[in-house]
């Protein structure tokens, strides 16, 4: 196999893997990265037509990063609606995502005898997380659940949450604490401290 040849079939392989990503800004990168393997490959072969194809391509993806990275920390592209803990449409996205749900937090569940706070993240028309706390009456905020859909986990929607909404000091919180056993967490990029096997933040 020569350069050239390992060259079109890296660029192909790539473009193909870009497909198969659930989450929007990595599809996005990986599609623009294929586009512009495949416009150097085609144009080494003076294929015209697929190099002015591929251009077009990582110029449209180039075009979606930029609007999504713009949103990527921006207050305005979240909202979160609270809801109750028996609201059909929460079960509802409980029941889709759940098999998901656990792979992040293993020892979730639900106490449907002990009040919870529940809120729904929305961006646009979407829901693209759940959050569930339980107040225990001492100021803290005790999280049950923190989940984004995989199609977002690319964006901030736990900065937007945790920091920025005003959730947790409109519900009187002035602390937060997080389960122990969570899988990949994030929330040291947001500000939380490391306790053990959990991670706390004071609420401002």
């Amino acid at each position: 196999m020569t350069p050239l040849d390992a060259l079109g079939w890296f660029g192909s392989a790539l473009l193909i893997f870009s497909l198969l990503q659930s989450r929007v800004i990595r599809f996005r990168l990986l599609n623009f990265l294929a586009s512009i393997v495949l416009t150097i490959f085609n144009v080494l072969l003076e294929i015209w037509p697929l190099v002015a194809m591929n251009v077009v391509l990582a110029g449209i993806n180039l075009w979606f990063l930029r609007k999504l990275l713009s949103a990527r920390h921006d207050e305005k592209a979240f909202e979160v609606l609270e809801v109750g803990l028996d609201d059909a449409y929460l079960q509802h996205v409980l029941r889709v995502h759940r098999d998901d749900i656990l792979r992040y937090q293993p020892n979730f569940t639900v106490d449907p005898d002990v009040p919870h706070n529940s809120y729904l993240v929305i961006h646009g028309d979407e829901t693209v997380g759940v959050v569930l706390v339980q107040n225990r009456g001492d100021g803290i905020a005790h999280v049950v659940l923190d989940y984004v859909t995989p199609r977002y986990r690319d964006f901030s929607p736990g900065e937007f949450v945790w920091r920025k909404s005003g959730l947790l000091s409109g519900c009187g919180f002035n602390k937060v604490i997080t389960p122990p056993g969570m899988v990949a967490p994030y929330y040291e990029k947001v500000g939380f401290r490391r306790e053990g096997d959990s991670f706390t933040l004071e609420v401002a």
